[in-house]
């Protein structure tokens, strides 16, 4: 359905494109990211997934602040202050919640919850953390989104809805790239591993990754060129086959 309707609204968008009407090619774009993140997440946590209502309450949300910055956030320091500050926050209890597997209620009391264990586990008795491979993830959702929000506070972007696309598509990328990553066993990884052909460090299909890239950049380019000789002759003097 999100596919659809984006394809609905695109072509809504390209029938008279200009700045204000943007927000109608890229709102089921934040919803096809967002419920992408969903699935691979409920694929492995099919017991603590977001109900459809808080769901879709958060992408409402979403496609809510995509319009306040089409309209206001042109050069408003105050809009995006006050976004910058949502979006790291919403971050932090992401996080939480992530790490944790659901275990911690967001309520009011989380902030005291946090504060407390970042003091008896990082302060007054150093440990490292129970889920490393989780932690790493978060550490860099939170690198990623934390300099996306600063980028956007000093730079305030004028094209407000690819920012806000940037952000979901970096935080599904990111996401997916872990969910392979972790899928993918060490000793799986190992059984494909095979004798190094080059510089005693790549096997044959490292190379086979480097010739085939170059050979489809290559295509690439041709295609791109192919009919340059063209650009000058007349259409009705150009030879149709």
């Amino acid at each position: 359905t999100a596919l659809m309707m984006e394809g609905l609204l695109s072509a809504c968008y390209h029938v008279c494109p200009n700045y204000t009407n943007f927000q109608f090619d890229t709102s089921f774009m934040y919803m096809i990211a967002g419920l992408c993140m969903l699935k691979l997440y409920q694929k492995r946590h099919p017991d603590i997934n977001a109900s459809a209502y808080t769901a879709y309450a958060s992408l409402a949300a979403v496609i809510f602040f995509s319009v306040l910055g089409v309209v206001f956030g042109k050069d408003n320091l105050v809009f995006w202050i006050v976004f910058s500050i949502i979006h790291v926050v919403a971050t932090l209890l992401l996080s939480t919640q992530l790490y944790y597997m659901g275990r911690w209620k967001l309520d009011t009391g989380i902030f005291r919850r946090i504060i407390y264990v970042v003091y008896t586990d990082c302060i007054r008795q150093c440990s490292g953390p129970t889920y490393v491979d989780r932690m790493v993830l978060l550490v860099m959702g939170n690198i990623v989104n934390w300099s996306l929000a600063t980028y956007g506070l000093i730079m305030r972007p004028s094209d407000f809805a690819s920012y806000l696309l940037a952000i979901g598509i970096c935080n599904l990328l990111l996401y997916f790239a872990f969910y392979i990553i972790m899928k993918k066993t060490p000793a799986e990884s190992r059984e494909h591993n095979r004798d190094c052909i080059l510089l005693d460090f790549f096997d044959h299909h490292d190379v086979w990754h480097f010739l085939s890239s170059t050979a489809l950049f290559g295509s690439f380019l041709i295609l791109l060129t192919l009919d340059n000789d063209l650009d000058t002759v007349q259409r009705d003097k150009i030879c149709v086959f």
